[in-house]
């Protein structure tokens, strides 16, 4: 056991990732595939089968643990219950007409879907893009491209995105500032989704064929449960805070209610019975969901527990690898591999954030957070395991390829762009 000692902690950590991400090619569930590692990891670092069983239980009673899994939990309760009472086509239905321009008006519907994170929500919004695309010219890869790229701009910032709320909480952040910094990403994103479009013509010679109405009222009486959950939960949130600072989950209770308050809204205007609520919040779906990011924070607590994180620290230091490397390149890799957000944040960072902690830079987190999240959601953008990518492309009946030559443009620029920002925000921010 001692020769194990003698491998570099990077390369224990290297093996600890190949045992994970062979898991995920073999179709291991991410759940499982999570808790695998957690159990290598505490291996190949010393510590005993009993000392890892302590440490994933306290990981799992951590109050930070049941607030994260009770919000994503809340979530998918909210995707589904608009999803079934059939209220997110009614609002798509009543934003038709409202935006005379088709080229917004084909990139809007995608995006308004992925306001909520729905796994494989680009099939949700596939249709409308296809209806809409109808005799403007477009190539089933560029439909299928719209469809895919526009409903993903909203990762790098939304605060319903289980991404965004698992980043803020292992590097303790605020969330409301964090989602301000990393909002301009999203803009970037939706300017950049164009560029593949360019080419194409006849854009506006395409008038609508059925009279849409087009009063805002509707609209806005179908987007009341979001509005419910985004800005009462962050103002609750920063209430909270200020007045129970020393309550550690005093910002996540704020969207605890909210997303609450929105539930209830959508099953009282949509008449769900008790049938129907059971069958919805007992399904596999949030069940699974619930174990992913137990099992992440499994592995970040036996990360720190097993001190690989100290270790992996020290050794990069004496390499002298730039510290903006390792943040663009491991959750890039990650997010490639998985295809999947949460495994990118949730392997990434408990090795990233002591990393940026040693290197003596703390009071540029949220840069470098808003790094990881580009350079990984960039992974995962072009990863052929990406769900919403395989079925939007089975819609469209086209090809990965097709679709790709025009992904890896805005991508690119995605990434370039983060490169940018965070140098800009690096030096003007304190």
């Amino acid at each position: 056991m001692s020769l194990l000692y003698d491998i570099p902690a990077v390369i224990r950590v290297l093996v600890v990732f190949a045992v994970i991400l062979l898991a995920i090619h073999k179709k291991l569930a991410l759940g499982h595939s999570f808790i695998l590692g957690s159990v290598v990891m505490g291996l190949v670092f010393g510590l005993k089968p009993p000392a890892i069983g302590v440490s994933m239980v306290q990981s799992i009673v951590y109050p930070k643990t049941l607030s994260l899994a009770i919000i994503v939990s809340l979530i998918l309760v909210l995707s589904n219950s608009l999803e079934q009472a059939g209220q997110m086509r009614r609002l798509l239905f009543n934003f038709k007409g409202l935006i005379k321009n088709p080229k917004i008006n084909l990139v809007i519907f995608p995006a308004l879907i992925g306001l909520l994170p729905m796994p494989g929500g680009a099939i949700f919004s596939a249709p409308m893009v296809k209806d809409l695309g109808a005799g403007l010219n477009l190539s089933r890869s560029k439909l299928s491209y719209t469809n895919y790229w526009f409903r993903h701009i909203w990762e790098y910032c939304w605060p319903l995105y289980p991404g965004i709320l698992l980043s803020s909480i292992l590097a303790n952040l605020n969330i409301v500032y964090f989602v301000l910094f990393a909002f301009p990403l999203t803009v970037i994103a939706y300017l950049l989704g164009y560029l593949p479009l360019r080419s194409s013509q006849n854009w506006a010679s395409r008038k609508s064929e059925k009279k849409m109405a087009s009063s805002l009222s509707p609209f806005l009486r179908e987007l009341t449960p979001i509005l419910i959950v985004i800005f009462p939960g962050l103002i609750l949130g920063i209430i909270l805070t200020a007045l129970f600072p020393e309550l550690g989950i005093a910002k996540e209770l704020g969207l605890h209610i909210s997303l609450c308050f929105g539930i209830l809204w959508v099953w009282l205007v949509n008449r769900f019975d008790l049938k129907r609520v059971i069958r919805l919040l007992t399904s596999f779906q949030i069940i699974n969901m619930i174990y992913l990011v137990a099992s992440i924070l499994i592995f970040k607590g036996i990360l720190e527990q097993s001190h690989a994180a100290e270790a992996i620290a020290g050794e990069l230091l004496q390499m002298k690898i730039p510290l903006v490397l390792i943040t663009m390149f491991l959750p890039f890799l990650i997010g490639v591999i998985s295809g999947y957000t949460l495994a990118f944040v949730g392997v990434s960072l408990p090795i990233l954030i002591p990393l940026i902690h040693t290197y003596g830079e703390s009071s540029h987190m949220y840069s470098y957070v808003m790094l990881v999240m580009a350079c990984g959601f960039a992974g995962v953008l072009i990863s052929p395991l990406h769900l919403c990518y395989i079925l939007s492309n089975q819609y469209f009946e086209t090809k990965m390829s097709s679709v790709y030559k025009h992904l890896w443009i805005p991508t690119l620029g995605i990434v370039i762009c983060a490169v940018v920002y965070f140098h800009l925000s690096y030096r003007l921010l304190i």
